[in-house]
């Protein structure tokens, strides 16, 4: 039996009759990672699950976000006259990084090789993806650091929440159309992020900040960069799906309520984290950036994979998700100061939310499993004694 059982009837009913639909047209993905991927996939054992592999590369995002956060715990190893993150700390997270993006591109390949194909793969996946955002943005930002005036702690922070609403347009896609559209900006981001890390061994973090041209820094053309591919190519490319979809009458959901409604959880999230820190007596965002990221990255993911359950089951996405209402409570005791300790309290937070997405993980997996009769990390079927 399952810790809880979060999914209800309806939805494996869902489940039971999902079938898998994704759309990829990156040529970097189709012509260059793609062939990669089937290369390297004929080398793994054939008992090797491939949700093992998906979490294996989880767990290099999640190295890479620790070994980090030891060097560099507060993003200021990188301004001047600070002690900067060893080199061998870059190589590190460069294949670590690259490890990670390789095995979530060879694990789909893997289940179609072993015929170990179902719903709680494409789940699993997916709903670490979710969390992953988190890790790499954060890792990756101890490389431009927070800057001299600490304005640095709030490009991270909506740098942050550009690729949390990148990825859940993803989604939101698919809970409208039935069809997942891969974005282009994902395979680009892990290889130049990848290739960043090894660069940055090799040359040091002084070189970007360093003007390119019309006294703009790397760092400021890598912040446009991730913006600029956002909502110039990911959010167009997204309505224009849906629109189509509109057209063609193939539309999931008629009214524009339902179609929007997943991201009513999303917005309330961005508007109490966005609150707690404009109006924090403490700066909380400026003492504790990376924690405190930690936490809306881990609360966000939480939120996502709630719309991928009700999105691959076909069912209607809950409105709110129950998590939001307490963080409410402590927003607002943060921000009124009937919580004078903000730091105590962004900790204790975050151990909660952490705890309770993980619980979430736990417990639909356990019922997926049950539910499919096979184990999540073993190609073994269980006894049915």
């Amino acid at each position: 039996m399952a810790l809880y059982e979060y999914v209800t009837k309806e939805q494996l009913a869902g489940f039971d009759r999902y079938k898998y639909s994704a759309v990829d047209t990156n040529p970097l993905s189709v012509y260059v990672m793609h062939p990669f991927w089937n290369f390297l996939v004929k080398f793994l054992p054939t008992w090797l699950a491939p949700n093992l592999i998906t979490f294996t590369g989880f767990m290099f995002l999640v190295l890479n976000f620790l070994m980090l956060a030891f060097y560099d715990f507060d993003f200021t190893a990188s301004s001047a006259g600070n002690q900067h993150v060893p080199s061998w700390v870059w190589v590190a997270a460069g294949i670590f990084n690259f490890l990670a993006y390789t095995l979530d591109g060879v694990d789909g390949k893997q289940a179609r090789r072993t015929n170990s194909s179902t719903p709680l793969g494409e789940l699993f996946d997916h709903g670490l993806d979710s969390w992953a955002c988190i890790f790499f943005v954060a890792t990756v930002y101890s490389i431009f650091g927070r800057g001299e005036s600490g304005v640095g702690v709030v490009t991270l922070y909506f740098i942050l929440w550009v690729v949390l609403f990148s990825f859940i347009l993803s989604h939101w896609e698919k809970y409208n159309t039935g069809i997942l559209f891969l974005p282009w900006g994902y395979d680009i981001s892990q290889v130049t992020i990848s290739l960043v890390y090894l660069v940055t061994a090799v040359v040091g973090v002084e070189t970007w900040y360093q003007p390119v041209i019309f006294n703009l820094l790397y760092r400021d053309l890598f912040t446009f960069m991730i913006i600029g591919c956002s909502f110039t190519v990911t959010l167009p490319m997204s309505l224009y799906n849906v629109l189509k979809a509109y057209r063609s009458n193939t539309l999931k959901h008629s009214s524009l309520y339902e179609a929007f409604l997943p991201f009513l959880s999303p917005v309330l999230l961005f508007v109490l984290s966005t609150a707690w820190v404009i109006f924090s007596p403490s700066k909380i965002l400026d003492l504790q950036p990376r924690i405190y990221c930690l936490m809306v990255g881990t609360a966000f993911a939480n939120v996502t994979c709630k719309l991928i359950v009700c999105q691959m089951s076909n069912t209607r996405c809950e409105p709110l998700t129950w998590l939001l209402l307490p963080m409410t409570v402590v927003v607002g005791g943060a921000v009124t100061g009937v919580f004078t300790n903000e730091t105590l309290l962004l900790y204790l937070w975050t151990a909660a939310v952490i705890l309770t997405h993980i619980h979430y993980g736990v417990s639909v997996v356990k019922q997926l499993s049950d539910h499919f009769s096979i184990f999540a990390f073993s190609l073994k079927k269980p006894s049915r004694d």
